[in-house]
């Protein structure tokens, strides 16, 4: 039973994308995978994958107002996740310290807990962090975002967090883009994939589901699948070429 927390130096790089997607992916290869929303913030991926209010949520449990089990919902794909609350007024009731009891509680739930991250460097984001037992980081290769990237592995260093590696997402081929390998040495840490821009990502999302059910013979689909089986150490053979002209 792992805890990882996948975190951003900054919003808007595909950090929750990647969360969903990972957690997909790692299910597609038959792992037991929670996926849960630890941006309490703004909370995303109730939205993402339909169930933007639910009766039971992780702000309920960490308030001691529930048990974790009862909010744990499994979306029609077979992905468990355990939404956030969008209220205001139960954002300020939280203490982000719970997390960490809330993780021990799912260890033995599942292979897999995957905590989708406040992005920066805040109290929230902090608590996601000292709750995992290891950290990925989600990059564009963008100077400012791996900048702020770098930050965080920083953070994660001063916590005493290991940090397995770096996603890199919405590579597009631009001239203006960072190289991967100046991305990894900036960061000096693996780069566990790279995940191409992609608009079947947003086609995905507003059919409430992660582009690996939805289109998965994309790239994008493809990448995440490659990332999660290096992550769980197993085998995986690529489709074949007519299904990807297909997909």
């Amino acid at each position: 039973m792992t805890v990882i927390t996948v975190t951003s130096g900054k919003g808007g790089v595909g950090k929750t994308t990647t969360t969903i997607n990972l957690g997909a992916a790692l299910n597609f290869f038959n792992k037991e995978v929670i996926v849960v929303d630890a941006n309490l913030t703004t909370p995303n991926v109730g939205l993402h994958l339909g169930a933007p209010i639910v009766p039971v949520n992780l702000n309920h449990v960490m308030q001691g107002k529930a048990k974790v089990g009862d909010a744990i919902y499994e979306h029609d794909s077979g992905t468990k996740v355990i939404p956030s609350s969008l209220s205001v007024k139960e954002l300020r009731k939280i203490n982000h310290d719970k997390l960490k009891d809330v993780a021990k509680k799912l260890r033995n739930m599942a292979d897999y807990i995957l905590l989708d991250s406040a992005a920066g460097l805040g109290d929230e984001a902090v608590g996601s962090m000292e709750a995992a037992d290891e950290l990925i980081i989600v990059t564009n290769p963008e100077i400012t975002a791996v900048t702020d990237a770098l930050k965080t592995v920083r953070l994660a260093n001063e916590l005493g967090k290991k940090v397995r590696g770096v996603i890199v997402t919405r590579v597009s081929g631009n001239t203006h883009e960072m190289s991967i390998s100046n991305v990894k040495e900036m960061l000096d840490l693996p780069i566990l994939g790279v995940v191409p821009e992609d608009k079947k990502i947003l086609a995905s999302l507003r059919h409430k589901d992660a582009v690996i059910h939805m289109f998965p013979y994309t790239k994008s689909a493809l990448a995440y699948k490659r990332i999660a089986a290096k992550i769980a150490g197993v085998s995986y053979k690529e489709p074949g070429f007519w299904k990807k002209l297909v997909g």
